[in-house]
């Protein structure tokens, strides 16, 4: 059980015991005896009502086809539904609300390259707070524009999400504003574990929960209130092969840094766990699993074509786990798809990585002789073959050419992997000798 004043401290919404002021002293205010439980269902309780009319219900679509995959239903949850386009507010206005008049008056600071930017931009204009947002100097530009449309004074330094966040640090210093951290804070967790209450309204004969995993504020509040409530329910978190932080800080029993995450998932690619979610994910979140690539860009075409949505690579996580190995979720599943924040420069590669991953894109190069007439051949080859010719390069001037010879870069669209060797089986018996580059 936990301890610790109720009456005071202002975290603004029922159920929660002193707010904590850092991560560091959430733990130092609560743990006495007994398990420690920075979040407990009645706070994610409080934020739901703190939070009606504020954030959406969001839907629960089915999928015909991850149904068919698993062999028993499997439900997506459409927090890119959400406003701003993820799940991001929710935690952000708790945590914002929570803040005493002073801290208010202070404003509040955030770094964030997209979703948590546009939470605690609309947030602080729902709230009549003042924001100031760093991003880095390469944030997409449509991420910028909504978080400035939200309302918040965006600057844009540092070319990573380390030196942002260390200006947006800065910043509180020397202005007394109060700094947003995206996922390490109870009032964060609390907010976001709303996401699983409706689940648990939505779908009450859920047997399985699957939720991308970053720094872990999503996962730890969805665990506290499921857990709370359906004990049996089993939850997955999925991490980017990348930007794996939390098997190694679970084999280390504390959260441990990775060097240079790296995956297009941005919304999940963080280098160290939050101590707060961390103890969460740690005791409630039964396993984490991790994807490709080649996964997600597969799980985002699919959402795209299949379930007619647009979801973020990070949000498409979940569904990439389930493509991975769907015979061994327990189902009924419930799948969250996160956010919907994507740049279209990204959404463009990613879904020619996906369909490349599907087998669905083909890359190839090919010699022709240098004279009129060879290509029209070459696109009447694969004319009869059925496959769409998407670009076309040419090449003349390499030393391992000859003097009557060009080289062609092909990107055709396909139907599939047996269409890729037909077309292939095409050329070749065509006379062409063909180099596969993707």
């Amino acid at each position: 059980m936990r301890t610790g004043p109720s009456e005071t401290g202002g975290s603004g919404f029922p159920g929660a015991a002193l707010r904590p002021l850092s991560c560091e002293t959430a733990v130092m205010s609560f743990r006495t005896t007994g398990p420690f439980h920075p979040v407990i269902l009645d706070d994610v309780r409080g934020a739901q009502k703190m939070l009606s009319g504020v954030a959406r219900l969001t839907p629960m679509e089915g999928s015909r086809y991850l149904s068919g995959l698993v062999g028993s239903p499997v439900h997506l949850k459409c927090e890119n539904l959400q406003r701003t386009g993820s799940f991001k507010l929710r935690g952000a206005y708790v945590r914002i609300s929570g803040l005493r008049p002073e801290e208010r008056a202070a404003g509040v600071v955030a770094a964030s390259a997209g979703n948590h930017a546009q939470g605690v931009a609309l947030a602080s204009s729902l709230l009549g707070v003042r924001s100031t947002v760093f991003m880095p100097k390469g944030a997409p530009l449509p991420k910028v524009a909504a978080t400035r449309d939200y309302g918040a004074d965006v600057r844009l330094h540092g070319h990573v999400v380390d030196e942002t966040l260390a200006a947006a640090q800065e910043y509180a210093h020397e202005t007394g504003a109060v700094f947003i951290h995206p996922f390490d804070h109870p009032d964060i967790i609390a907010g976001q574990g709303t996401v699983g209450l409706e689940i648990l309204e939505q779908c009450p004969e859920v047997r399985t929960i699957v939720v991308g995993l970053g720094g872990g504020g999503l996962a730890a509040g969805i665990a506290v209130a499921v857990k709370a409530l359906r004990p049996d329910v089993r939850l997955v978190g999925v991490q980017a092969e990348g930007s794996a932080a939390y098997p190694p800080s679970l084999a280390a029993g504390r959260p441990v840094s990775i060097e240079s995450p790296a995956t297009m998932a941005d919304g999940i690619r963080v280098g160290r766990p939050g101590d707060v979610p961390y103890a969460l994910v740690e005791e409630l979140v039964d396993e984490v699993r991790t994807v490709s690539e080649d996964a997600l860009s597969s799980a985002l075409l699919l959402c795209l074509e299949r379930a007619k949505l647009v979801v973020e690579p990070a949000g498409a996580s979940p569904v990439a786990a389930l493509l991975n190995d769907p015979q061994s979720y327990e189902g009924p599943v419930v799948a969250v798809l996160s956010g919907g924040n994507v740049d279209p420069l990204l959404m463009q590669r990613v879904l020619r990585h996906g369909m490349a991953a599907g087998g669905r894109y083909l890359s190839l190069r090919l010699r022709l002789p240098d004279r009129p007439g060879a290509l029209a051949t070459l696109l009447g080859v694969l004319s009869v073959a059925d496959a769409n010719v998407l670009d076309v390069g040419h090449v003349r001037t390499d030393p391992r050419l000859g003097l009557t010879e060009v080289e062609v870069e092909l990107h055709l669209e396909t139907k599939g992997p047996e269409h890729c060797a037909e077309v292939g089986a095409a050329l070749r018996e065509a006379g062409y000798q063909v180099t596969v580059t993707g």
